[in-house]
């Protein structure tokens, strides 16, 4: 049961990091720009289709990924820039509505591009190995390459929010933007900079999980619904929040589809355990976060005025 344990709490973090991924640049749009950007879930599935294309295209993953993490960028960029900027002024409404049309276009382009057929990444030779655990039991390298790139990427964020001029303007544009436009920063360079990077981290999120996962379109959706848990949990515009509240909602939601239904059985007969477990489990995280929010209406660690 240990082991069963130890390789479903990995599972459970691996899950974690990837929601990272998309939360903090989700995170830092909203906590910066004040913006509500439903689209996001669909950068994540245009980073895992440029991944997809790019690895066939070269045949090395490696080189796939390193492809799709600028050109992620530009098209985080080139939306900025003819879509976004227009809605800074807006209402959350108008926001809210004119995202989930961009959902809609970017999704039917998708399947225009690439067809409706769900794509598929081969993981590389190096990465299709395992690395040992406890006793017998081997952890897939894939895995474990995915958890170490989101600490890092998470190393990265909190050394650019606390330790760098860019995050300084950063924390001061969350704060008081009309008073940083006034002290002569270029607000709008520094939105687009703060979209391009959420695009970017969200774009190396679908590319990371592409050879796990099949490709296919609108594989953002659910993600995008988790990302907003997550932010909610750990505080709107809080990095650090986004980060625990996403391995929370990884382990919470890996661990609760594993072991509710074992859990069921010291109740009740195994069927009706295991139907029983299975439609419990994924309302676990929201249980969670209504718990948490009860609690901390602002989430773990809110960011009043602040990214951090």
């Amino acid at each position: 049961m240990f082991n069963l344990f130890l390789l479903q709490a990995l599972n459970g973090i691996q899950f974690g990091i990837l929601l990272f991924l998309v939360a903090a640049g989700l995170t830092l749009v909203f906590g910066v720009m004040n913006l509500i950007n439903l689209a996001h879930g669909a950068q994540y599935m245009i980073g895992a289709y440029l991944c997809a294309t790019f690895t066939a295209l070269t045949g090395d993953f490696f080189f796939g990924l390193a492809l799709a993490l600028p050109a992620t960028l530009l098209l985080g960029l080139a939306l900025e820039m003819l879509v976004f900027r227009r809605l800074y002024d807006r209402d959350h409404l108008d926001q809210v509505l004119a995202t989930f049309g961009i959902i809609m276009i970017v999704n039917e382009s998708v399947k225009m591009i690439w067809g409706a057929a769900p794509l598929s990444v081969p993981i590389p030779d190096i990465l299709s190995g395992s690395v040992p655990l406890i006793g017998n039991m081997q952890y897939p390298m894939i895995r474990v390459l995915i958890i170490a790139a989101g600490l890092a990427t998470a190393a990265g964020l909190y050394l650019l929010v606390n330790r760098t001029r860019i995050g300084m303007l950063l924390r001061a544009g969350a704060t008081n933007r009309a008073m940083v436009s006034a002290l002569g920063v270029d607000i709008r360079r520094l939105f687009l900079l703060v979209f391009g990077l959420g695009a970017m981290l969200a774009g190396f999120a679908g590319a990371m999980v592409a050879p796990l996962l099949s490709v296919d379109p609108g594989m953002g959706d659910q993600v995008l619904i988790l990302t907003f848990v997550v932010i909610v949990i750990g505080g709107v515009g809080s990095v650090r929040g986004a980060f625990v509240a996403a391995i929370l909602v990884g382990l919470v939601d890996t661990l609760g589809r594993t072991f509710g239904p074992i859990l069921l059985r010291s109740l009740m007969d195994a069927s009706a355990a295991s139907q029983t477990g299975r439609t419990l489990a994924p309302m676990l995280i929201y249980i969670l976060m209504a718990l948490i929010l009860a609690v901390r209406p602002g989430g773990l660690f809110p960011a009043p005025g602040g990214t951090h």
